[in-house]
């Protein structure tokens, strides 16, 4: 696998477009001293490079309905399997995220449902049907969620101007 070496003009575009996606190439193009026609390109790249997996609107789950969330601990009968159920993971619309892991558990879920009734409905009528799960584990219920945010790995300036945020 290439790997791409992103460098300061990258960085400084993903900066901009991680605070807010919906920012004008344009605006992009004046914060960082260059062409709307550059900034599209090089957006372009990183979107075909697989590093921009692409942009979305954050639902607040509570405000529509969903007031549980949990984390579920999932082991395969057969590791061969796995394809197919997260293949069918996919279907059930109330999982938000999938995570293949180390340990006893082969994954872990995040689930978002209208209340406890619903998330045991989800459990029993759905998961727990799936060819190649053999066993689940509900760890945890979200009480609220404090804060969720991008994985921000590139040096930012503060109000001074100073450098913060990864090491080079």
């Amino acid at each position: 696998m290439t790997h791409y070496q992103i460098d300061a003009l990258d960085e400084k575009i993903l900066q901009l477009i991680l605070k807010d996606a919906r920012i004008p190439f344009l605006e992009v193009a004046r914060e960082c001293n260059v062409s709307g026609a550059a900034i599209h390109q090089r957006i372009q790249k990183l979107k075909k490079l697989g590093i921009i997996k692409g942009s979305e609107f954050v639902l607040d789950a509570y405000k529509v309905g969903y007031h549980t969330c949990a984390y579920v601990g999932i082991i395969l009968s057969d590791i061969k399997k796995f394809e197919r159920v997260v293949a069918e993971l996919k279907k059930i619309p109330e999982i938000v995220e999938c995570h293949y892991t180390t340990g006893k558990f082969s994954m872990f879920i995040k689930i978002y449902t209208k209340d406890n009734r619903h998330l045991l409905h989800v459990i029993l009528e759905q998961l727990t049907q799936i060819d190649g799960i053999q066993h689940t584990e509900t760890f945890q219920l979200s009480l609220d969620e404090m804060f969720k945010r991008q994985l921000m790995v590139f040096e930012q300036e503060d109000s001074d101007g100073d450098k913060v945020g990864k090491k080079k």
